[in-house]
């Protein structure tokens, strides 16, 4: 359990953003990244879609995870 000023100043603030990326690739394609965009092996780009979560920490942690679950979904041999 979360205690101190921390908390108390995130029990009691507005709702949040949680702002993230993700991306798979084969591992050594990904030469360089630069403001969420890749730089391949072959010289292409590729670009990480970026997703915003809004809501309370709880809304947030449950968007997340199905959020996850549906990406892993387009990699069932995972």
């Amino acid at each position: 359990m979360l205690h101190g000023p921390h908390f108390i100043m995130m029990k009691h603030m507005a709702n949040l953003t949680l702002i993230y990326g993700m991306r798979l690739l084969p591992e050594g394609e990904v030469t360089e990244i630069h403001d969420a965009t890749l730089k391949l092996a072959n010289g292409h780009e590729a670009h990480v879609t970026m997703h915003v979560l809004e809501g309370s920490r709880e809304e947030i942690e449950q968007q997340l995870k199905q959020s996850l679950d549906a990406f892993f979904d387009f990699y069932p041999e995972l």
